[in-house]
């Protein structure tokens, strides 16, 4: 029998949700801004237009950029908003259901997919590095390692004692496994785009 998840309140889960979710929310906010002056002006010069590798406006321009028939900012404008209620509802001494937490790991490892398909396209497909793109990813990886590394903790998805000890361990290790996370994504830039030399 799983003991009831939530015994006390995660205010450093709740902090890094808010945190996490309010930088997501600015970046796809200037990403759609910049999309509606693309559009507005095909040649407008965007801020976030660096150099020939990092950029936004192949990927805004991209098949990829707008996967579901409009831009992606806008998915972004919506779906970031959950880890800021959700964070503040935490602080606030909210306690959810099972299914909530179900609901909400599954929802933030779908976004956590995507971006890891969007990270493919921009590094494999598009050779570009989008600013805003990167802001995206850096904070959606965390919230993944730590609201699912959580919610396995806390027997919100059924596993035995063991394996719940194991993933309090790994829970405490949030911060090097997103480092790490960095580490494999900027290894595969480096190797694709061979960014150093054109940085430098």
């Amino acid at each position: 029998m799983t003991r009831p998840p939530l015994a006390k309140r995660p205010f450093s889960l709740a902090i890094l949700l808010i945190i996490g979710g309010a930088i997501g929310l600015f970046s796809s906010f200037e990403l759609t801004v910049d999309k509606f002056r693309v559009l507005t002006n095909p040649q407008a010069e965007l801020s976030c237009d660096m150099n020939f590798l990092v950029q936004c406006s192949t990927n805004l321009a991209s098949s990829q950029g707008a996967v579901f028939g409009f831009p992606n900012p806008i998915i972004g404008l919506i779906a970031f908003t959950a880890p800021i209620v959700v964070g503040v509802a935490i602080l606030a001494g909210a306690k959810f259901a099972r299914w909530f937490w179900l609901l909400f790991t599954v929802g933030i490892a779908l976004g956590f997919a995507f971006i890891i398909w969007l990270m493919s396209q921009s590094i494999f497909v598009l050779g570009t590095l989008c600013i805003w793109c990167m802001i995206v990813w850096a904070v959606t990886i965390p919230m993944f390692w730590t609201v699912t590394l959580f919610t396995l903790r806390e027997g919100v998805i059924p596993s035995g004692t063991r394996a719940r000890r194991m993933f309090a361990a790994a829970y405490s290790w949030v911060p090097f496994i997103t480092l790490l996370s960095y580490l494999v994504i900027a290894v595969l830039a480096q190797l694709r785009l061979d960014v150093i030399s054109l940085l430098f």
